[in-house]
């Protein structure tokens, strides 16, 4: 029996569920925060870490690398063994990794340090999973749409601390400071979730978590190394090939083994593959921001359309971003609410292309910068609150865990492949300053032309969405297992 069930509704129910939604995605943003806590330093990791600077790349690159490697392990460890129990751990090793990162001076222990940060990319999928699992059918939908909007409002408000403490003390106090407030997340946590008592059971796919590991890390690699190793270079064509093989494997093997890690036959679901898709696709218009207004805005103003701004001023130009984000939460649940996630999706995804064409414009002063960072991001915020409810209201309850964790590694595979389409594009449109080549204003509009595609391309991939109502409504293929706090609403 869940917490809500024993615990009357007129009394400590609605504080106890707040407290339980705040939590979340208070971890959610400190885990967000994580990812973007070492772009200010990065044209200064070579002479810090006293390395080159091809080697302090693999300081952003692992813990991408980890992150895809523990997220599909996390939700499906979460579904088996305890949410709150992975949850947990994850932001243990997001600390862990943080204090070594703190203690680091050198290049070895720092890709240490952020790979186990990288470990913690698990946590926004867990927090999902927790919320179907404790929270009544009338609170889900909005709780869903904050926890999977921290995940931008975490990179969005942690970039403009990051330059500020990267700017006016050591270094090392990032580090420091993200290991402070993941000790915070983690105590909160133990004091306000409880642990759910839906459990799948059954033995851990090792072979499976094995083989999409492998897969996934050949992938990324190819795709965010290729750039520098050469695209048609045997390393990055291999790496592509191994990809290609390993996962054909795993996925054989997923469709044979009683306990698979990824339940290919559910990830197969119309829901959940367009959904998954679409996500993907979102993932690439949701990054080019993060690549294109940094940019236009460190470019020097010799450049008609360069700004000469500093990295704090980057911040907080896109810091609104993130608000606005969080702003979208209960306005993405009341449209989910009223036509189903579908609707939501689709609504974002106009929204995202319509910023992007704005941008394309509006492009020479601070302000345009921000208008457009804010719209993009309140079409950011309605999407990443349907995504969630799309694959919740799809899957069974005990599959609610790896299903959520999957989709959140197809949005980052899909910010990987925006950074390398960037990349090639803005390396072929430039122009010289002096002895440097640099992107042209043809190059960012090329980008913001691709984003207003992909976002059009997810636009259509959720119009062939089978309409359903928001999660607690209806459950998928999951109502014989749902719990019993689903059963009023199914009535």
């Amino acid at each position: 029996m869940s917490h809500d069930n024993a615990t009357p509704p007129d009394e400590t129910g609605p504080p106890r569920t707040s407290a339980v939604v705040v939590v979340l995605a208070m971890a959610g943003i400190v885990v967000s925060l994580m990812q973007s806590l070492v772009i200010p330093l990065v044209p200064e990791l070579p002479e810090l870490l006293h390395a080159s600077a091809t080697g302090t790349a693999w300081v952003v690159t692992a813990t991408l690398l980890a992150g895809a490697v523990a997220t599909p392990a996390a939700g499906r460890l979460g579904d088996m063994y305890g949410k709150r129990r992975m949850l947990v751990l994850s932001l243990a090793l997001m600390v862990l990794g943080s204090i070594t990162g703190g203690l680091s001076n050198s290049l070895v222990p720092m890709i240490v340090g952020r790979a186990l940060q990288g470990l913690a990319a698990g946590v926004i999928p867990l927090g999902i999973s927790i919320m179907r699992d404790e929270l009544p059918a009338e609170r889900l939908g909005s709780a869903i749409a904050m926890m999977s909007a921290s995940l931008g409002v975490g990179g969005a408000l942690g970039l403009p601390a990051a330059a500020f403490l990267a700017e006016y003390t050591d270094w090392h106090v990032l580090f420091w400071a993200s290991a402070a407030l993941g000790a915070c997340a983690t105590a909160l946590v133990l004091a306000v979730v409880p642990e759910s008592a839906v459990r799948t059971g059954g033995r851990f796919d090792l072979p499976g978590a094995i083989g999409l590991s492998t897969g996934l890390v050949c992938l990324l690699l190819a795709i965010s190394k290729g750039g520098d190793w050469g695209w048609t270079s045997g390393t990055t064509l291999g790496l592509l090939g191994a990809a290609v093989l390993v996962l054909v494997l795993w996925g054989r093997w997923e469709l044979r083994t009683p306990h698979p890690l990824v339940d290919l036959r559910v990830s197969a679901h119309r829901q959940v593959l367009l959904t998954n898709l679409a996500s993907t696709v979102f993932g690439f218009a949701m990054f080019a921001m993060s690549l294109i207004l940094p940019q236009l805005l460190q470019l020097p103003e010799s450049l008609d359309y360069g700004m000469g701004h500093s990295m704090l001023v980057v911040g907080m130009v896109m810091a609104p971003s993130g608000l606005v984000m969080m702003a979208m939460a209960p306005v993405s649940a009341r449209i989910s609410k009223l036509g189903g996630p579908k609707v939501t999706l689709m609504v974002g995804a106009v929204v995202v292309a319509a910023g992007y064409g704005l941008n394309t414009v509006l492009m020479s002063q601070i302000w345009q910068l921000v208008l457009v960072s804010g719209v993009i991001g309140a079409g950011i915020g309605l999407a990443y609150g349907a995504m969630p409810a799309l694959i919740t209201a799809a899957v069974p309850v005990s599959e609610t865990g790896a299903a959520n964790s999957l989709n959140t590694l197809m949005r980052s595979i899909g910010t990987s492949i925006s950074s390398a389409v960037a990349g090639v594009v803005l390396a072929q449109l430039t122009v010289t300053i002096g002895p440097v080549a640099v992107p042209s204003q043809t190059g960012f509009r090329v980008i913001m032309g691709i984003a207003v595609f992909a976002s059009l391309a997810a636009l259509a991939i959720a119009a062939f969405l089978p309409g359903r109502r928001a999660p607690g409504e209806a459950t998928g293929s999951g109502e014989s297992t749902a719990p019993s706090e689903n059963a009023p609403a199914s009535s």
